[in-house]
């Protein structure tokens, strides 16, 4: 099973994610709104503002994050493998990343929700 946590409110995150969803196979993802439970990501440490910065999935127990974490969405729905295998290549995945986390902190700092979280967390 591959949980993915993800930012119910964000309308941009909400719309990817169900479309994953639909397209999924059934039975191998557990989709997780952190804003209705971050329970398990908490017992990991891991803050709810840091988990509403960034995706999460929780794979073989491991926590993956950011594209690592859709690398890991990616490689088990069809038609979505050969992407994973080019954002897997060492300089995509650097460059990748890195707009990944541009636009990750813009997002987060526009989003009520994300910006109360940070408070609380601090």
């Amino acid at each position: 099973m591959i949980t993915v946590f993800y930012d119910g409110k964000c309308n941009l995150c909400s719309k990817e994610i169900n479309y994953y969803k639909k397209i999924a196979p059934k039975n191998l993802f557990q989709w997780q709104d952190i804003n209705i439970d971050n329970s398990v990501l908490e017992k990991k440490g891991i803050s709810t503002s840091d988990a509403l910065k960034v995706l999460h999935v929780l794979f073989n127990n491991n926590i993956y994050t950011g594209i690592d974490a859709f690398i890991i969405i990616w490689n088990n729905i069809s038609y979505w493998k050969i992407f994973s295998k080019f954002i897997s290549l060492p300089i995509i995945k650097h460059i990748s990343h890195i707009a990944y986390i541009i636009f990750a902190n813009w997002r987060f700092n526009r989003l009520e929700h994300c910006i109360i979280a940070r408070d609380n967390d601090n």
